[in-house]
């Protein structure tokens, strides 16, 4: 039920920048407006995530998550039925964001903590939900541009809806273990509210490899997957057309499913090390562009990339789902989530400028060497390199 409804639910994530671009395209909007729409939920996720890792911690995560689907199930019915009836207002789209992006950040502290109640094999479903993710990011602009052209892109959102009621059904079929009982603050609950909150930063802090990785990811955000992701979507297209674009992608989403199902297979004793080291894979993606090499070259540093950024995200999630004690986990998940995302758009915001100064080729050949740079960083760090796994309930079979 819980693969079912994050490989729905990345599947929707994926069709909505194509209902949005349609949709206020055709509704006389330029692409300033789709980044304004795109960002007003990234800013509301970003901003409230800590908070909803302290709520999911002093709540049932599993009902939380279900009322997250339900708000946006809600939301995005309404969005689809503006873009049907043709009122289409951009603050309206934007206030819909930023409330999707509001249940977002209630929505997901509860996956990582979802994750070890689940599965004997914390490591293994980590592997498959990494693997359908990617399948689904593979077909969802494929499905959307499907739903745009038989429908319209009222359609798109109305799908959109129905992915999160079915993420929604999923959930509350799950019969979850109970947590362990956890401490919990006394006294009013604003009181509480904020002491979970510094027991949360206190735990956070007190592990040198959490916060190592989550400081080197800022770095790898403002000077690496910032800038690469916008370069090259101008670059590609700007040389080689739309279409040479679609197919790096897709063989970027490729890369990641592979890594998905080498994370399956191999066990390294030492998860993050081997994460790291995987890591180094991701310089072909940037590099390739930046040369300015042909497009079956910059197909295969995407595919060899996507496999080592994908091998290292499911190191890094099933080392702090084993890592860190049940009771705080939705609160530590949230400070990496906001940590990792917090430099994105810092590094998306510099790349305009840095490659008007620099060339956007220069740039992303700078990007390629940091890549390096950061996986060096992470393995230099002893708490980081060194860390055991801590997984002991790997099933047998």
């Amino acid at each position: 039920m819980f693969f079912v409804a994050r490989a729905v639910a990345r599947l929707g994530d994926t069709i909505l920048p194509v209902a949005l671009a349609a949709g206020l395209l055709e509704h006389g909007y330029g692409a300033g407006a789709v980044g304004l729409a795109m960002a007003s939920t990234a800013a509301a996720f970003a901003g409230l995530v800590v908070l909803g890792g302290v709520i999911a911690d002093r709540f049932s995560t599993r009902r939380l998550m279900i009322g997250a689907d339900l708000v946006r199930l809600v939301t995005q019915s309404l969005a689809a039925g503006l873009f049907f009836a043709g009122h289409v207002v951009l603050w309206e789209v934007c206030a819909i964001g930023a409330l999707n992006g509001v249940a977002g950040a209630a929505f997901q502290p509860g996956v990582a903590s979802t994750v070890p109640r689940l599965a004997a094999d914390i490591q293994g479903a980590n592997g498959a939900i990494r693997i359908a993710e990617s399948a689904a990011q593979l077909a969802g602009p494929a499905v959307a541009g499907v739903l745009v052209g038989l429908a319209s892109p009222g359609g798109v959102f109305a799908a959109h809806a129905a992915t999160y009621a079915i993420s929604a059904l999923c959930l509350l079929l799950l019969r979850l273990p109970p947590l362990p009982e956890g401490a919990r603050s006394a006294g009013p609950a604003l009181r509480a509210f904020r002491a979970d909150l510094v027991e949360g930063w206190r735990e956070f802090r007190a592990r040198t490899w959490l916060w190592g990785v989550i400081a080197v990811w800022c770095v790898y955000m403002i000077a690496v997957w910032g800038p690469t992701v916008p370069l090259v979507a101008t670059e590609v297209v700007r040389h080689h057309g739309p279409g040479a674009y679609g197919l790096i992608n897709s063989a970027l989403g490729a890369g990641t499913v592979v890594g998905g199902l080498l994370a399956l297979r191999l066990r390294p004793r030492r998860m993050l090390r081997a994460g790291a080291i995987a890591l180094f894979a991701f310089v072909g993606f940037p590099a390739a562009v930046g040369a300015g090499l042909g497009v079956p070259a910059m197909a295969a540093g995407a595919a060899v990339a996507g496999a080592g950024m994908s091998f290292w995200g499911v190191m890094w999630a099933t080392s702090v789902q084993t890592q860190v004690p049940a009771d705080v986990l939705n609160r530590i998940h949230a400070y990496d989530v906001a940590g990792s995302l917090a430099m994105l758009p810092v590094g998306q915001a510099l790349a305009g400028p840095a490659a008007e100064a620099l060339g956007a080729d220069h740039v992303l050949l700078v990007a390629a060497v940091m890549s390096l740079v950061v996986a060096a960083a992470l393995l230099a760090v002893p708490a980081i390199r060194d860390l055991v796994r801590a997984d002991t309930r790997i099933s047998a079979h």
